[in-house]
């Protein structure tokens, strides 16, 4: 996701996206954005927002060279986990009302095997703690100062994760006495989840994020919820989830994605329903922000989301670059 205000972000007319689009295809060039559906005959990376561009390149990279899809995410979010610039994910996040970064990841195969932390403090890499949970223990959660704990006996380091930057912002926020709001911007949507297909037809997914800006002390999202944030059946498809988690959370969206797809729905089809769910049972869902991305078995994408501007990465053999999802509420 970008570090850019929801209201900056910068937005192409569909039909003139569209068309350049294809018209780019057409001469073997990548355009910026395109709102097509798309299909990979071969290895295929999706992950949200463009600060999915650099992800993507290196779980590509993994993918390329035939290797795991599990490989491939959790090499791919490790990048914007470690980059204090992107506010909203691991070392730089923005830290919660009492001035403090924590962290929620998860991680899931094609086999169904999962591992998730929440709460998790002064870790650089979660999404690194949570696959060691799905490969080292009988859970799927751990949690607070226990995952803290089983990090530290396997070798991770603490870590100040709160930058000086982030530390005035904290500062400044409370001074201004200002209330947290779930209201969409650019402190409360920008996880990154990450879903992949590799030459084997194996799928994996990843989410990680340090959760909404300024959110209540020990508040966790969707992000590390399996069924939430992240859900990956190895039959049928992944998908995975950004935004505001509570949403999510209330309609086990990424689940629901993927039971859709396996009810014979494409990718871009199955999120758009998912939205819908949500306008269906969530009375002030036009407040918020939720975006979903899925990817098939067959290397087949998509994605939808409540608000217009919610784009993701796409790394495959056949196309490189952004792709803006359609919205239910149409810009005006």
């Amino acid at each position: 996701m970008s570090n850019m205000p929801f209201s900056r972000r910068l937005f192409l007319k569909k039909g003139a996206v569209t068309f350049t689009g294809l018209a780019l295809l057409k001469q073997g060039i990548a355009s910026p954005f395109f709102t097509v559906k798309g299909s990979a005959s071969g290895p295929v990376v999706l992950s949200t927002w463009n600060h999915g561009l650099p992800a993507n390149e290196v779980a590509w990279a993994i993918l390329k060279s035939g290797g795991h899809s599990l490989d491939a995410v959790e090499a791919g979010v490790r990048i914007p986990e470690g980059d204090p610039n992107i506010i909203t994910v691991g070392y730089g996040g923005i830290p919660d009302a009492s001035g403090k970064v924590t962290l929620d990841a998860c991680i899931m195969d094609e086999k169904g095997r999962a591992g998730s932390v929440t709460y998790l403090q002064h870790i650089k890499h979660p999404i690194s703690v949570a696959r060691l949970v799905m490969e080292k223990t009988p859970h799927v959660m751990l949690s607070g100062k226990g995952a803290l704990k089983f990090a530290l006996q396997n070798g991770f380091k603490k870590e100040k994760l709160l930058t000086q930057e982030r530390k005035a912002a904290w500062k400044k926020w409370k001074k201004e006495q200002k209330e947290f709001s779930p209201i969409i911007n650019i402190e409360n949507h920008d996880t990154i989840g990450m879903i992949a297909l590799d030459a084997e037809r194996r799928l994996s997914g990843a989410c990680t994020t340090s959760g909404m800006g300024y959110k209540l002390h020990g508040r966790v999202g969707d992000s590390p919820v399996i069924g939430a944030g992240l859900f990956v059946d190895g039959e049928i498809g992944a998908a995975t989830a950004t935004g505001s988690g509570e949403l999510v959370m209330k309609t086990l969206g990424s689940f629901l994605v993927v039971e859709l797809m396996r009810n014979g729905m494409a990718p871009d089809e199955a999120c758009k329903t998912a939205v819908m769910r949500i306008a269906k049972k969530i009375p002030d869902f036009e407040q918020h922000q939720i975006g979903y991305i899925a990817l098939n078995k067959n290397g087949e994408y998509g994605g939808f989301c409540i608000q217009p501007g919610f784009d993701y990465a796409v790394k495959s053999e056949e196309f490189t670059g952004m792709v803006e999802a359609e919205a239910y509420l149409k810009r005006l």
